[in-house]
């Protein structure tokens, strides 16, 4: 087996200077380090992985926090398996590991516990809602300096390194479209509030809205809870008020689909009698009867910028300096969003 100090001595360095290379720490001439690396190439030698991270005092785990949702298959959800394969991808890419927690509802927010147990170098936080315990417990973490990064969600007059999607601007296309195919009657299912995206879609549908010189009544404005059941429901509520109702704005597909579903059973089919939009471009949106128009969300890339951040300033032993990364959206139109009933 290959020692650090016959490395050393091939490349001409110290084995103090052969551990700095590999651990990262310190500055380090170039020539220097690309002697070290070829001397250990030319060798085989493969440093020991717990040994580095004792060295650096790192884990060598990127920690991603679950909102715990029973009942739920959340690793099916299009929304986190895309976050989580870009956050994969872009872990192994920089030779790092990751760890999953799922956080319950009603658990005691302390995102801290998994620094202090030293299981990870950093977090990327998903499913975080608007609540004054979690803005608390963020808080502590930025206090505390420990590197984090959220994902599609901000916090009003609070910042922290976060990444997500221009919303508001995938909503303005979505509602802008319905607009251009001759729609003015055009309601808004929404999500929760707790959720910063609802709050951005809501801004997009209504500032098309006022730029159409379109009114919107209170009864056109729904909020579901990003379930496929919760559009399912409101299908009630819009096939009350049809008379009303051209066309559909939804904040997610899952809700676009349940609404579908549910109007259909009441004989009002989408792209027939009215049209709809969804939110997220997910699989299920290709395979909807119809296929279903919908806003590309490019979480796979957001989760691949969440990481790479993240674990960027933990290598370089950078503090944890807020920054908003905001990725674009893109309008896919399908036959969801055309309706023979609208001359």
């Amino acid at each position: 087996m290959v020692t650090r100090k016959e490395v050393a001595e091939l490349a001409g360095v110290s084995e103090a200077t052969v551990s700095r290379v590999f651990n990262g720490l310190g500055p380090m001439k170039p020539a220097t380090k690309t002697r070290v690396l070829e001397a250990a190439s030319r060798l085989n030698y493969h440093p020991n992985a717990i040994a580095q991270s004792f060295a650096r005092r790192r884990s060598g785990n990127l920690g991603v926090v679950l909102p715990y949702m029973p009942k739920v298959h959340l690793f099916s959800a299009y929304y986190f398996a895309e976050i989580l394969s870009g956050i994969g991808e872009q872990v192994r890419e920089q030779g790092y590991d990751m760890l999953l927690s799922l956080l319950k509802p009603d658990e005691s927010l302390d995102y801290t516990r998994l620094y202090r147990s030293q299981k990870v170098d950093a977090c990327v936080i998903l499913g975080a809602r608007d609540t004054p315990q979690q803005r608390e417990s963020l808080r502590q973490l930025q206090d505390q300096g420990h590197p984090f990064c959220l994902v599609n969600q901000h916090f009003e007059g609070l910042a922290f390194h976060e990444v997500d999607a221009d919303h508001v601007d995938g909503s303005y296309q979505a509602v802008r479209h319905l607009q251009d195919e001759g729609y003015r009657k055009i309601a808004f299912l929404n999500g929760s509030p707790e959720y910063s995206n609802s709050g951005d879609r809501l801004q997009g549908y209504l500032s098309a809205m006022r730029d159409a010189g379109l009114e919107v009544p209170s009864e056109l404005l729904l909020e579901g809870n990003y379930s496929r059941k919760s559009g399912y429901e409101a299908a009630d509520r819009l096939w009350a008020q049809r008379e009303q109702v051209e066309a559909v704005f939804a904040a997610n597909d899952r809700m676009a689909i349940g609404l579908m579903q549910g109007l259909r059973e009441k004989g009002w089919v989408a792209g027939r009698d009215f049209a709809v939009v969804g939110c997220d471009d997910s699989d299920a949106a290709k395979l909807s009867d119809p296929p279903l128009s919908s806003i590309n969300v490019p979480f796979y890339e957001m989760g691949k910028e969440a990481a790479r951040g993240v674990l960027t300033r933990v290598i370089q032993g950078e503090s944890a300096k807020p920054s908003n990364v905001k990725l674009q959206t893109r309008l896919v139109i399908r036959q969801s969003s055309k309706s023979s009933t609208i001359s």
